[in-house]
């Protein structure tokens, strides 16, 4: 569904990406794991077109995002949640989930994705649909942002560090919740530092070093490549 081939990125003269490649198979749930400030956002970023690879290949089943527009990489099938999560927070839960419908999108199913749709996947945002996106806890805000993402129908999301700042018991809620996305049919390219939660939902797991992929593999495989953890992971 999605191959990143040599990816260069920079920020003005600022060499941040080097040669990074990645794929995912559609229905997967796939993590990139790393430090902070290795470059995982901006990976993300550069999938997405809002920070524009100097070099190297972004296809999306087949198509080439590279030099796209980032809302017109949006209307081709991708969403795209962000670390500071954006919310409007002067609106409703309700109001904040209509401000994501894209007219015309179908999901990867046929069944797109309504109010209704979400209410009775995540019946906690049903209970809080008339409360302020400001006055929502920090777990209640992230579920937010992801689904407002969901109502343009997207193949795959592109989700940037979910659990940050999150209590343990709230952390285990938006796992939950991105395992609901995955099993929905959406593809899910997560970004995270949060080695003990990523390990409990991801299929694939890619590590990232000083702006290079320095490993891939199954959860199996990251289990047993302890010298690996060590090294590039807070665990």
């Amino acid at each position: 569904m999605l191959e990143v081939k040599g990816v260069h990125s920079y920020y003005g003269k600022s060499h941040i990406l080097h040669g990074v490649s990645l794929e995912l198979k559609e229905g997967e749930l796939v993590c990139l794991l790393g430090r902070n400030g290795v470059g995982k956002s901006t990976t993300l970023k550069s999938i997405m077109g809002v920070v524009r690879p100097a070099a190297g290949s972004v296809r999306f089943r087949g198509q080439e995002l590279c030099g796209k527009e980032p809302y017109k990489i949006a209307r081709l099938g991708l969403g795209y949640v962000p670390e500071d999560r954006r919310i409007f927070r002067s609106l409703t839960v309700h109001e904040n989930l209509l401000m994501g419908i894209k007219s015309g999108r179908q999901s990867a199913e046929g069944e797109a994705w309504s109010v209704e749709k979400v209410y009775r996947l995540f019946p906690r945002l049903e209970e809080r649909k008339n409360n302020k996106g400001g006055h929502l806890s920090g777990g209640e805000q992230q579920m937010l942002t992801v689904v407002r993402t969901l109502m343009g129908n997207p193949r795959l999301i592109l989700v940037d560090e979910p659990t940050e700042g999150l209590a343990p018991l709230i952390v285990k809620d938006v796992l939950e919740m991105l395992i609901t996305v995955r099993q929905s049919g959406v593809t899910v390219l997560m970004v995270e530092q949060n080695f003990n939660a990523a390990i409990k939902v991801a299929d694939r797991f890619y590590i990232m070093s000083k702006g290079a992929i320095v490993f891939s593999g199954n959860r199996e495989e990251l289990m047993a490549a302890e010298e690996v953890r060590k090294n590039y992971l807070e665990v």
